[in-house]
């Protein structure tokens, strides 16, 4: 079994930070990209950002110089350092991570951490 788990979701005022941290594990699990997911009540998933592999990053436009993904590959985590937040970012953060489990390509997602942003 493949599993996604989040953490370092809280609650934060506007201007202040948290890391937020996913770890992927599970059998013959060969991660090519790991990325944030946002959901808040009434909204449709959004993309925050993803890192492949090889460190390609994208970010979506409302964070872009704000938060900060990286991955620790041979742990198969990612992380999200995010600065500046905004009440704008509370929301469900969910991880998902795509890769490899044998031959086959597939994705996972995570229960998802609360981020809460208060003004």
């Amino acid at each position: 079994q493949v599993q996604v788990v989040e953490s370092g979701g809280g609650l934060v005022q506007a201007g202040g930070s948290l890391r937020l941290s996913c770890a992927a594990s599970g059998r013959i699990f060969s991660i090519v990209v790991m990325g944030w997911y946002r959901q808040a009540p009434g909204k449709q998933r959004e993309l925050v950002a993803t890192i492949t592999s090889g460190s390609s990053t994208n970010y979506a436009d409302a964070v872009k110089g704000r938060f900060t993904i990286s991955r620790d590959n041979a742990k198969n985590t990612v992380y999200v350092q995010m600065n500046s937040l905004k009440p704008e970012d509370t929301a469900v953060y969910y991880c998902n991570a795509g890769g490899y489990v044998g031959s086959w390509y597939r994705d996972y997602w995570g229960q998802g951490t609360q981020v809460t942003v208060s003004s």
